[in-house]
């Protein structure tokens, strides 16, 4: 080598010495600037994945989930070996052998950066994606990829390469709000990373290095492509054999959308449960991974759901059909396209199914449904019975021809029902819900076959479908229902359907109850020292007062009086005049303070007289923590729906401590009793009937957690819950429980005798107009208030009472939610007494007349005295009062 050439070499030398050192200069200088930025590798150990808010039944079904992020996080172990082969060979081949970064990838990078002045891909390890998704944002700055290198190499000091590899799959985010690769597989399968197939593997390996561009749902065709260059990779890699291969990249793109499955379907329940999660801990409650588990009992939720759409569609048909809900263009009809495209914008509601109609004949209509199928309605199902609806009031005559109502593009609504041949019963079926295949079904053994012999299958029958019309019911109503023990929110629905209006009634409707607030002055009556016999003139009564802004002539419905009138008729009549009477007697100070003992806020109510008859607007939930107190013996408790609330280790973090029902505690905090014991007793004598009746033995107290009076009393360990105060004494519960059990046996609530138990009681209430329909009852299991209305405040119809429109809903639902459950009364105080009354006039009695139940020292003189005892309203003769011989009651007013 000549000394020229020597000498350039050592310059050359020298200058990449040089170049090193300022390089390792500029390294350290990054380094040293770049380094108090950095996070700390402990927070990673500690690190909370953002994992949504579930919400549950008390049974443990899901009800909702909140939060942009859907995560379900896994452990290594947990999830699949040649799935984590699948994500090597697409993301980090190099993972177990390199330290953090490439040196290959980090070459290209910086020439790229030389090239473009900006980072154009990757070149990073799959433990740099980690430090960017956990600390770091996406942007591709220069400052950024030196701290994802610093960090890297920080992580794989500090982290095992498992520890490291768990974050990845449980944090990258993988399109359609799923983050994790077991969120994902749910999302575009249905199912559990471990149960996919290899082409599924690979096709979500695809997925981190463009969520979008390689979703194999939104872009089936580049997700293809991706997925098989991932097959070929873990070939050449020897993850999997020739013939897996082959096996693999014929399979066919099976993804679809797979929303959250819920168990029950509750929105109502799931959002205000969501809200006081965010009350209770903030923002964070979208992203910590808590389980809600509320106080509802899945079964009741279904029944109440059920009860509340029937009544309102039943209360719909009773006032003909509206029409078509819309009228499409004939071009749209020529488009199917967009014909379809227009149905799927066009919410189910109720169950109901959106159709267009595309041919009308005389007897039946042909229409299209959303998922292209074409359909027959036959005139039998629903079409025969068509009256146009003119007015609350008023319908059309029944149509003769189907042409005389529809048109091709009208958009009307029908119901799935399904008829099994066996039974000939039909079944609505809710077209939110997925259909199960006919296939599906079990085969049914021939029950004729010889033991001896292997058993044939007969084929089960095929299930007919009809579509029937309806229509969405423009009147709203709710239902709520209550543990009278403790509160606990057992059933609530706030409308006809969470999809049409997320406008809660249950607990944002405030509304007139009606006579369904009469209850509560007659307790407030018993309380001051009247009776059930006591007697208040039914009679015409005229108020000229400034407070009432005019002249009042309150009326009872009919327009009739009954004159002198025991309390317990007064109350199962619903006669407005003795209840105004008795509060005016009372003094509303008094009534009022009375009533703030159930719970009511007393700035809510008039004070006024027309308290008496309901005119304060009250929500339904308000009304049933009321009626709780009737249900329970006279105990105030308050609704609550979340029972507790768990962390994403399912720690229990909060715990409900309702106030709780404890009939023999002598000390606050003391624990409810067991169902049963000292709480709830056998039926007693009907104190309506003349004869004496066997008293039956008390049932035997059973364990239910659906209906059970208090979840945590089982346990005698847990925390002490606070005590219930009363609301009244025990004899006034007891005598205002009988008396509203007459409204069942014979007053405005008799046809909840349907349900032949002998433990319900309540109270119909409906509002001038009639506006407002309520009822609101109980048996000692349960609380429930039901009310239908307009949410425009328009009338419901001249027909329509509370005994029409809110009791068949009550009684729906509670026939199912009581099923099975013995009937339960409560017990009779030990200074009550059963004596014998003449019901024209309220006094005791020798022979004949009917059982009353009095406080011993509040029992009435005989009959043959002249007077009543001082203090008590003066009585009378009424003309016709003959428990024997009553008329058939109307519906009251109010």
């Amino acid at each position: 080598m000549t000394e020229k050439a020597r000498n350039r070499l050592l310059s050359l030398l020298w200058l990449a010495l040089a170049g090193v050192a300022a390089a390792s200069m500029a390294f350290s200088s990054i380094y040293i600037y770049l380094k108090p930025g950095l996070p700390s590798i402990e927070s990673l150990r500690d690190i909370r994945l953002q994992t949504p808010l579930r919400v549950y039944s008390q049974d443990m079904k899901l009800i909702g989930e909140f939060g942009e992020k859907r995560r379900t996080p896994i452990t290594i172990e947990q999830t699949p070996e040649m799935f984590i082969k699948a994500v090597l060979a697409a993301e980090d081949a190099g993972f177990y052998s390199h330290k953090g970064v490439s040196i290959k990838g980090l070459m290209r990078a910086a020439s790229q950066i030389l090239q473009t002045g900006s980072i154009q891909s990757g070149g990073s390890t799959l433990t740099m994606q980690v430090a960017r998704n956990f600390f770091l944002s996406r942007e591709q700055r220069f400052l950024r990829k030196f701290n994802e290198i610093l960090l890297s190499l920080q992580i794989e000091r500090e982290l095992s390469k498992d520890q490291i590899l768990t974050l990845y799959i449980n944090k990258i985010f993988l399109g359609n709000r799923a983050y994790g690769f077991q969120a994902a597989a749910q999302v575009y399968y249905g199912r559990e990373i471990s149960d996919l197939s290899l082409a599924q593997w690979a096709m979500m390996a695809g997925l981190p290095k463009a969520p979008s561009t390689y979703n194999p749902i939104a872009n089936p065709t580049r997700a293809l492509v991706r997925r098989n260059w991932i097959l070929k990779r873990m070939l050449d890699l020897g993850y999997i054999s020739q013939a897996e291969y082959k096996n693999s990249i014929t399979a066919p793109v099976s993804a679809r959308y797979h929303g959250r499955d819920l168990d029950l379907h509750a929105p109502y329940i799931a959002e205000m449960a969501r809200k006081e999660a965010v009350d209770l801990f903030g923002d964070s409650a979208y992203t910590e991974g808590y389980q809600v588990i509320t106080t509802v009992n899945s079964r009741l939720q279904e029944a109440a759901q059920d009860a509340l759409q029937k009544g309102l569609e039943s209360y719909d048909s009773r006032h003909g059909y509206r029409g078509p809900e819309q009228r499409l263009e004939k071009e749209l009809l020529d488009d199917n396209d967009q014909m379809v495209d227009l149905l799927n914008e066009i919410p189910v509601l109720g169950g109901l199914e959106p159709a267009v109609v595309t041919a009308v004949e005389p007897k039946r209509l042909q229409v299209q449904l959303r998922d292209r199928s074409v359909v027959e309605v036959l005139w039998e199902n629903g079409l025969s019975s068509i009256r146009p609806y003119i007015s609350e009031n008023a319908r059309g005559a029944r149509i003769e021809s189907a042409e005389e109502m529809f048109a091709p593009g009208d958009v009307i609504r029908l119901r799935r029902v399904e008829i099994d041949p066996r039974d000939q019963e039909a079944v609505a079926v809710d077209a939110t819900e997925e259909l199960t295949d006919a296939d599906d079904r079990q085969p049914v053994a021939d029950p004729f076959a010889d033991p001896g012999e292997p058993a044939a299958v007969l084929e089960e029958p095929e299930v007919r479908v009809e579509w029937h019309l309806a229509q969405v019911p423009a009147a709203q109503g709710t239902l709520v229902s209550l543990a009278p023990e403790d509160g606990a929110i057992r059933a609530l629905v706030g409308g006809y359907d969470f999809r049409q209006s997320h406008f809660n009634r249950a607990t944002q409707a405030a509304r007139q109850p009606g006579s369904s607030f009469k209850p509560f002055i007659y307790a407030a009556a018993l309380e001051k020292g009247y009776t059930a016999a006591s007697m208040i003139n039914d009679a015409p009564i005229i108020f000229e007062e400034t407070n009432l802004q005019d002249v009042w002539r309150p009326e009872n419905d009919t327009g009739t009086f009954l004159g002198p009138t025991r309390l317990r008729k007064a109350l199962y009549r619903s006669r407005n005049m003795v209840s105004i009477r008795l509060l005016q007697a009372l003094g509303i100070d008094y009534a009022l303070d009375f009533a703030e003992n159930f719970g009511f806020e007393r700035s809510k109510l008039a004070r006024n007289l027309t308290i008496a008859l309901g005119s304060s607007a009250l929500t339904p939930l308000e009304m049933v923590r009321g009626y709780a107190a009737f249900a329970n013996g006279g105990f105030r408790v308050e609704p609550y729906l979340v029972d507790r609330v768990m962390d994403v280790n399912g720690e229990t973090i909060y715990q409900a401590l309702p106030l709780t029902v404890c009939r023999d505690c002598d000390e606050p905090g003391d624990l409810a009793e067991e169902p049963g014991e000292g709480g709830l007793a056998a039926e007693p004598i009907d104190l309506a009937e003349v004869q004496d009746e066997e008293v039956l033995p008390e049932e035997e107290p059973i364990e239910l957690r659906t209906l059970q009076v208090n979840p945590l009393n089982a346990d005698p360990t847990a925390q002490a819950l606070p005590r219930a105060p009363r609301a009244m004494t025990e004899e006034t519960a007891f005598i205002i429980d009988s008396m509203l059990k007459d409204v069942v046996k014979r007053g405005t609530g008799r046809k909840a005798l349907s349900m032949k138990r002998g433990d319900i009681a309540g109270k119909t209430g409906t509002t001038n107009g009639p506006r407002d329909a309520w009822f609101s009852g109980y048996s000692p299991h349960l609380a429930t208030s039901a009310w239908v209305g307009f949410d425009s405040n328009t009338e419901l119809g001249k027909n329509e009472y509370g005994g029409s429109a809110a009791l068949p809903i009550w009684i729906d639902f509670m026939s199912t939610a009581l099923e099975g459950l013995p009937e339960r009364h409560l017990p009779q105080p030990d200074n009550i007494v059963t004596v014998r009354i003449n019901p024209r006039t309220g006094l005791r009695t020798s022979r004949g007349g009917m059982f009353e139940v009095f406080r011993e020292n509040r029992v009435p003189g005989h009959e043959s005295y002249s007077s009543y005892r001082p203090g008590y309203p003066s009585s009378g003769n009424s003309a016709g009062d003959n428990e024997e011989e009553e008329e058939s009651l109307p519906e009251e007013l109010f």
